[in-house]
């Protein structure tokens, strides 16, 4: 059989570090593959440091991996500075990840792992793809400049400027949507040119359809969902 690499996303790992490695062994990666993470590895899950450990490992041991900033892997970086936005942070799932570092306080993470999420890029183009955490504002002259829109924005769908886009299709995560959603997204992907890849894996005992990590192969236009392990 022909050796052909393959181009893996996933968005939305919050923590779930065992079910981020079955995933991987489902796919079967390869160090010729390349896999793109859209942000939040951090938070909810049970093992935050974890993940970002594991992907350390996977690149040390040369495999290719690029990642994308998201909203809480950002707010983590910011709740450094203020009490108000640590309280914002540990609100919304940081508590669980102070814990996973065996951490009393937000000062007590090493820096290497605040200086990750910092270097990180808020988007990647990848062929004809636009690989982003959240969305874009589209009332902007240049949607790339519109740093929070690309970590936090919802509902843009309807605003979408199919000029700037220029044929280009937008992947990315950050709000959970139904595995049937999603099926349904990438059969009209090439007409909408945007997909939506968060299935919600930490999200396994909220709603039904939720609960898995999904993959999108580009370049095969096809969806693999991993249930959660984690819980």
């Amino acid at each position: 059989m022909k050796n052909r690499s393959n181009k893996y996303v996933i968005s939305d790992i919050h923590g779930c570090l065992k079910t981020f490695k079955s995933l991987l062994d489902t796919i079967n990666l390869r160090k010729n593959d390349q896999l793109f993470i859209l942000g939040d590895f951090i938070d909810r899950g049970p093992n935050s440091k974890g993940v970002i450990d594991y992907i350390w490992n996977l690149l040390d041991l040369g495999y290719q991996i690029k990642c994308t900033k998201g909203n809480h892997d950002q707010m983590m970086c910011d709740a450094r500075f203020s009490l108000e936005l640590q309280r914002k942070w540990l609100f919304n799932g940081g508590t669980t990840t102070i814990d996973n570092f065996n951490a009393d306080f937000i000062q007590d993470i090493p820096p290497k792992y605040f200086r990750f999420f910092e270097d990180l890029p808020t988007f990647l183009e990848v062929d004809h793809y636009i690989l982003v955490h959240a969305g874009f504002k589209f009332d902007m002259t240049n949607p790339f400049e519109e740093f929070n829109s690309i970590l936090w924005e919802r509902n843009w769908y309807e605003n979408i400027n199919y000029n700037w886009l220029k044929g280009r299709i937008i992947i990315h995560g950050h709000t959970p949507i139904q595995r049937k959603e999603m099926e349904l997204m990438l059969r009209e992907i090439d007409s909408n040119q945007y997909m939506n890849i968060d299935c919600g894996c930490v999200h396994k005992k909220v709603e039904s359809g939720l609960g898995y990590l999904a993959c999108l192969i580009l370049n095969e236009n096809r969806l693999i969902f991993e249930k959660n392990v984690d819980f």
